[in-house]
């Protein structure tokens, strides 16, 4: 597949070729070839992308509920009809296997579908009489310029979580995606554009710290939606919400699978590899750790066994579990990590570091790597390590596994394996976190619910995608009204409403 030399800007519904001096190279992590560059955008042309969606969102506010609605219901058939392309595209770009690509392009696809049913998402409260001869009703109007910032790890998915939601509800957008993975969501801003999208109603600016900066302060931005590590979310949910931004920043996971002894031994063991070691770890709602209770401590081996079968790979080797990890900074930082837990003591039953893959010297390889005997204060099992790691840990009792989870300041997702009802509910009802499986590894919900992290794993008053979504990127105006009876033609005396109290 061809890649533009370098990425082009979006603004106004024109693709620009930026006057920046300063370009990253988009990089295949397999094989570290040079695929396109791209600019970070000079504050001229950051400007002009607020000012285009600014213009915009005048006209696009005005569009009709359901002609927004089919505008999805148009860019959901075509994301469906390029659906195999745009994974190739993610797995040249990111190096996630053909399936794991495509399974991004899904998740994002079904967000879309549900923005489609804007129509109804959108719809207000009444009530007849609320006093003598008074109705009060609330409607839903869009906020204005909004904006998203998205990670490398779902060039699909995630910029979909945003834009076909915040759009439908009658906004504007401005996108800022990832410099390491920019070509998905150039490829999903021309389909958008071929489903009818109207100039301005969507911008795609690159860059880093100072473009995310300059959106972050602009007046004219209304809100921002961010997914990233911790330290960033904070800083960018600080300085949008100081300059007057509604915010939502997902930031930052560190789940655990809690495994108790009644469990089914395979389907635990298939479930850890697939939610330990997929996507190379570079996923939220991967499952690094893992809580064994009782005698389910027993189960070590099998997993280590496991794991030792699967390797990864390049995107068009069908065997391969997973891809390599997004760059060479990020493959030397967990290589780091490991060196570090085999110091402080853990014990290292299957060690990755020096992967390779035949026919691909370069890759940034690291094969599964499981540690059990782990403190709390290790750095490998207290810090989001991101790759493909598992941490094993032991516990006595579900309520000592309960309080070990609730200890840590994440809460993005968790769950239990278990074939007790009274067990499931336990741990639904006490764990503090925002998502949970029960028999299912990663609880990730479909988009009619919303994308719940707690605690430090979100910062903000309401949540991506789902009801949720429609409520960030809205605002609800109530209207009070009373007409009187003397103002109908023909109408006989003066209202004479009885006023109960």
């Amino acid at each position: 597949m061809a890649f533009p030399r370098r990425v082009p800007l979006f603004i106004g519904g024109e693709w620009v070729q930026s006057a920046s001096t300063v370009f990253t190279p988009v990089i295949n992590p397999a094989t570290q070839e040079v695929l396109s560059e791209v600019p970070h955008a000079t504050p001229d042309e950051m400007a002009r992308a607020v000012a285009a969606a600014a213009t915009a969102f005048a006209s696009w506010k005005e569009v009709p509920v359901p002609q927004r609605a089919r505008l999805m219901l148009r860019y959901q058939h075509l994301l469906k009809e390029h659906h195999d392309e745009l994974a190739e595209i993610i797995s040249q770009e990111l190096g996630k296997t053909f399936e794991d690509a495509k399974g991004d392009v899904w998740r994002g696809i079904e967000v879309v579908e549900h923005a489609a049913n804007i129509a109804t998402l959108m719809m207000g409260e009444t009530v007849e009489n609320v006093a003598g001869g008074i109705d009060t009703y609330s409607i839903i109007q869009p906020l204005g310029v909004c904006m998203g910032i998205t990670p490398f790890n779902f060039p699909a998915m995630i910029p979909l979580w945003m834009f076909p939601m915040a759009i439908a509800c009658g906004n504007t957008f401005i996108l800022k995606p990832s410099e390491r993975d920019p070509l998905t969501p150039t490829r999903l801003a021309e389909l958008f554009v071929e489903a009818g999208a109207p100039p301005g109603v969507l911008q795609v600016v690159h860059g880093g710290a100072s473009q995310v900066d300059y959106l972050l302060e602009h007046p004219d931005i209304r809100a921002g939606s961010f997914v990233g590590s911790v330290p960033v979310g904070k800083h960018i949910y600080r300085k949008g919400t100081e300059n007057l931004k509604r915010m939502q920043c997902m930031t930052g996971a560190n789940n655990h699978m809690v495994v108790m002894p009644d469990a089914n031994r395979a389907q635990v063991v298939n479930n850890i590899i697939g939610s330990a070691f997929g996507a190379a770890g570079q996923r939220c709602m991967a499952i690094p750790n893992v809580v064994l209770v009782g005698d389910a401590a027993n189960w070590i081996d099998d997993l280590v066994v496991a794991a030792r079968k699967i390797q990864p790979g390049a995107w068009t080797d069908k065997s391969a579990a997973y891809g390599p990890l997004t760059n060479a900074a990020a493959k030397a930082r967990v290589v780091g990590m490991i060196a570090q837990a085999k110091k402080d003591g853990a014990t290292c039953l299957l060690d990755g570091s020096d992967c390779t893959v035949a026919g691909y010297p370069n890759g940034n390889w690291i094969g599964p790597t499981i540690f059990t005997d782990l403190r709390p204060d290790m750095p490998f099992y207290c810090e989001e390590v991101f790759g493909p790691v598992l941490c094993i840990l032991k516990v006595a009792t579900l309520d000592e596994a309960i309080a070990l989870i609730n200890r840590d300041f994440r809460g993005n997702g968790t769950s239990i394996f278990t074939a007790s009802g009274a067990a499931a509910r336990k741990y639904q009802h006490e764990i503090q976190v925002g998502q949970v499986g029960i028999n299912v590894p990663i609880p990730v919900p479909l988009p009619f619910f919303s994308f719940t992290g707690w605690r430090g794993s979100f910062h903000g008053d309401l949540h991506a995608y789902g009801k949720q979504a429609v409520r960030f990127y809205t605002e609800t105006k109530t209207i009070t009204a009373r007409w009187f009876d003397d103002s109908i033609p023909g109408a006989g005396g003066p209202n004479m409403s009885i006023n109960l109290k």
